[in-house]
């Protein structure tokens, strides 16, 4: 469970329907529409049919009353747990989501892409001598590696640590004081950006130290790399993630050890023990999953809805990023419970190696780029599962009024927001450079980052509810693109 304010809860909690509209809208009387939902019928009458849009209004009230997403995600991650890239986890997520699917009646395969394999050995580090050491005693560190880690041995290291709070000071001390050094990047998460609803700016600010700092530090002669866990929470819980390939051990030691560090370095030399084992090996053969409900009108016409199959290690990958591929799955599980047949391809994609390489949208562009101008959009969730305020997108500005009846209905729960964003998730960022319009559903992220890459990303994170409403959102947008009278403008 989030610790999200509890009126906030309250409020989200009574928006819940419980009206679904039968199979077929047009052998059925709809179910009673609010005053609002009459008024958009009307406002969008020449864009959408009131047909498409009771289906639109049916699809939403299904999953705010339906437990399938939920039930996908315990299955991700209670029964197979985490699934990093080229493990047996990983492989068993790609079988069971493909039957899955299959069981709809999606026209499933698997695309073969060959990832590397990420394997955790030992993660460890103890200060040795620090300012009022005591003789014969050391303290414990608290961290993990990177996956662009170069293990050490199994015996270790043992160095002098330079703290540094940014690349610039980095630069400054040059080679000489850095040279055979463990340089540690003490860089905060900005909680109060998160705190206000800018949770991935501060994410994209720290993450650069996570991501370059072992390769920067290389340059200057260091012999390893540490950096602050990227997160907003101080639990004593390091986070994991990816790091450039750099000849040198790298690792995320957890906020609390970091300050202990700067600390005691700021009163004098602090020397340190580190062991890390972990590390990537050899490409293994994986497989992005690939569902399709084809279009019975223009089945050429692809949709996409996503989510990432794979996750880190550490914890079970419930938050990043079984929710996105549950909900995902969901849309097209009500297309079918509904008996809805979409003009155009809705097409469910489970990626694999989101996390590392990004082997799996790349495979896929590659193989997929020629049929990338009949795709109409392209749809992501990798952002957690808490409440969706609607969508980042990157689309002609030309094509907001033709969404607006999608906020309508998603503006039940609060989902109505779009707001214009470059970047829109890394699987889909391919199609989007190709010009395909892109959406990412904008969940409330001001917790995410307690949890994103962490042991603590399991499957009490997520609440039920909230997880209904990102399955309604994917639904409602995913098959209002399938299904609305024009394509959005390129």
């Amino acid at each position: 469970m989030r610790t999200a304010d509890l009126f906030f809860r309250f409020l989200l909690s009574a928006t819940v329907l419980s009206a679904v509209l039968p199979a077929r809208a047009q052998q059925t009387a709809p179910p009673a529409k609010s005053e609002y939902e009459e008024q958009l019928n009307h406002a969008a009458a020449p864009a959408y049919s009131e047909q498409l849009t009771n289906q639109l209004i049916a699809l939403r009230d299904a999953a705010l009353s339906d437990d399938y997403a939920y039930r996908q995600v315990k299955y991700l991650t209670e029964n197979i747990g985490a699934r990093p890239e080229g493990s047996a986890q990983a492989q068993a997520a790609v079988e069971y989501v493909a039957d899955q699917l299959r069981k709809l009646g999606l026209d499933v395969h698997l695309e073969p892409v060959m990832v590397p394999r990420w394997t955790r050995g030992q993660d460890a580090a103890e200060l040795v001598e620090y300012p009022g050491h005591t003789y014969g005693t050391s303290q414990r560190i608290v961290l993990l590696a990177l996956s662009g880690n170069a293990p050490t041995s199994s015996e270790g290291i043992t160095a002098n640590v330079v703290v540094v709070n940014d690349f610039q000071e980095l630069e400054k001390l040059g080679r000489d004081k850095v040279s055979g050094k463990i340089v540690l990047y003490n860089v905060h998460f900005d909680r109060a950006k998160a705190a206000n609803g800018f949770a991935d700016d501060a994410y994209d600010e720290a993450v650069l130290y996570r991501g370059l700092g072992a390769k920067r530090a290389q340059d200057l002669g260091a012999a390893a790399s540490l950096v602050r866990s990227v997160g907003n929470a101080d639990y004593r819980i390091p986070h994991a993630g990816w790091s450039a390939a750099a000849n040198i051990p790298a690792g995320a030691v957890t906020s609390e050890d970091a300050d202990l560090i700067a600390d005691l370095a700021a009163e004098g030399p602090v020397r340190m023990h580190l062991v890390l084992t972990s590390q990537v090996s050899a490409p293994v053969q994986s497989y992005n999953v690939v569902g399709d409900i084809k279009g019975s009108e223009h089945p050429e016409q692809v949709v996409v809805v996503s989510g990432h199959l794979d996750s880190w290690d550490p914890g079970t990958g419930a938050i990043d990023d079984a929710a996105g591929v549950a909900v995902a799955m969901e849309a097209a599980q009500l297309v079918q419970q509904l008996h809805l047949h979409p003009k155009r391809t809705l097409r469910v994609i489970a990626w694999m190696d989101e996390e590392n390489a990004g082997s799996g949208h790349n495979t896929y562009a590659k193989v997929h780029a020629g049929d990338f101008t009949n795709y109409v959009a392209a749809i992501e969730s990798d952002l957690g599962a808490d409440h969706p305020l609607g969508f980042l997108a990157k689309v002609n500005p030309q094509a907001l009024p033709m969404l607006q009846p999608v906020q309508g209905i998603l503006g039940k729960f609060g989902a109505n927001l779009i707001k214009m964003n470059d970047d829109t998730g890394a699987d889909i960022e391919p199609m989007s450079k190709a010009g395909v319009p892109a959406f990412a559903i904008m969940q409330d992220a001001r917790t995410y980052f307690n949890y994103h890459h962490t042991a603590a990303d399991t499957l009490d994170k997520i609440e039920p509810h909230w997880l209904q409403e990102n399955a309604a959102a994917m639904a409602v947008m995913g098959c209002a693109l399938a299904d609305m009278p024009n394509l959005l403008p390129r």
